[in-house]
């Protein structure tokens, strides 16, 4: 009778869903969109650790803020959620073409000539694979 009460008591509890998942966002950043995803498709899907190496290794301007963005996930994910580094993986990482600044530069004649500098926003998702995907509340 005893065992049955303890049985429907840990059934009776509510069951609350972990958040996993912690992410960056880099906005404006002084960057064409297609030169930063060339980057991020090389790191999506790989762990922190590996992603940090590759960053290093790169020769691209576009690895300096994606390393800072992946660098401030992973403190987000240690200070939210208190998850390891070595646990983490980039689960989602994405490009978005932000506002272009647009200047004239004066040519010869009374012409002129626009510039444009694109800009772009930079999500990065870090997941925890080894937190367990439900906490009993009481």
């Amino acid at each position: 009778m005893l065992k049955s009460l303890k049985k429907r008591k840990v059934l009776l509890q509510r069951l609350k869903k972990r958040k996993k998942e912690v992410c960056a966002l880099g906005r404006h950043i002084s960057l064409s969109a297609d030169k930063a995803r060339r980057v991020i498709d090389q790191i999506r899907g790989r762990s922190y650790e590996e992603t940090l190496m590759i960053l290093e290794l790169m020769p691209y301007r576009a690895c300096y803020p994606i390393f800072k963005l992946v660098y401030s996930a992973a403190a987000n994910a240690r200070s939210n959620i208190g998850s390891d580094e070595a646990n983490l993986v980039i689960s989602k990482a994405e490009v978005n073409q932000g506002t272009s600044v647009k200047k004239f530069k004066p040519q010869a004649r009374g012409r002129s000539y626009a510039i444009k500098k694109t800009t772009c926003h930079i999500t990065i998702v870090v997941k925890d694979l080894s937190l367990d995907e439900y906490i009993v509340v009481e």
